[in-house]
This record gives structure tokens, C-alpha cells and sequence, in this order.
């Protein structure tokens, strides 16, 4: 065991009642943290959506992936999907009460975002810069850095 890892406050003893815990925790991130998830669950904050609405409202994503996020969330509870026999068919999507409870959280993410765009542009374009510098060592320096 590292100093400090396990007995670090806020840590947790890893049990076999932990185990679970931690993958269905991995899963539910997983989904609501993809790439659309968030951003369909912020547009069905203020009310219910037809499908295509929410196709328009989110830019770059297809229909086949609108449809598969969708359905995942609707698998998890956190959608519902509502479906008029018209022709064609009218669906509509609205967040459940279970839904409704992740919209402060993802509100925020999707806020902050928003707030420091430029900032993350700003230390991507550095860090893109930075890779794209050749390397100059001198033999010997390269030589101390691959002994140690």
C-alpha cells in the first residue's frame, strides 16, 4: 500500500460490497458523460422535444446517433419516449423525474464549458505546439535522460 493513497480522507477500503458500486458507477458515467448525452439531456430541461427538434438543436449529430443516445437513456431511466399514432409517427422525449435530478449537475458542466471555451482552446493550441517542437538534447543530456 502507497502512503497516503488508502488513508487519505474522502478514501474508501476496496470490498467485495465495493466492487458493484464501482461498475454500475462506471456505467452511469459512462453513458450520461458520452459524447450527446449531455447535451440532450440539457435541452430537455425546459420541456419536452420532438425527435427532430432535438436534431437541430444538437449541430453534428446524426440520426442514427440522436436514436442510439436516446435509447440509452431511456434505457437508464432518465428519458422518456413518447410515441403518437400519426403518420408518420410523432415521438416526443422528456426527462423523467429521475432525469430531472442530474439537470443541476449537467447544467453546470455544460455551463462551465460554455464559461472557459477560450480558455481550453487557448491551452489546447499550447499543448498542440508544444508536441509539435522537435526534441534538441545533446548526446550526453540524452544520454542521462534514458539511464534515469
Amino acid at each position: 500500500m502507497e502512503d497516503g493513497t488508502s488513508s487519505a480522507p474522502g478514501s474508501y477500503e476496496v470490498t467485495e460490497d465495493w466492487i458493484p458500486v464501482c461498475r454500475m458507477t462506471r456505467e452511469v458515467l459512462n453513458r450520461i458523460a458520452d459524447k450527446w448525452s449531455l447535451l440532450v439531456i440539457n435541452l430537455l430541461d425546459s420541456r419536452t422535444r420532438r425527435f427532430m427538434d432535438i436534431r437541430r438543436a444538437v449541430p453534428g449529430i446524426s440520426q442514427r446517433m440522436l436514436t442510439v443516445t436516446l435509447r440509452h437513456l431511456e434505457r437508464d431511466g432518465i428519458v422518456e419516449r413518447t410515441a403518437y399514432p400519426t403518420v408518420p409517427v410523432t415521438v416526443e422525449y422528456c426527462l423523467t423525474p429521475l432525469g430531472k435530478t442530474l439537470i443541476h449537475s449537467v447544467n453546470a458542466l455544460v455551463g462551465w464549458s460554455a464559461e472557459h471555451e477560450r480558455e481550453i482552446v487557448a491551452a489546447r493550441s499550447t499543448y498542440d505546439a508544444r508536441l509539435a517542437e522537435p526534441i534538441l538534447l545533446h548526446p550526453r543530456d540524452r544520454a542521462a535522460r534514458l539511464s534515469g
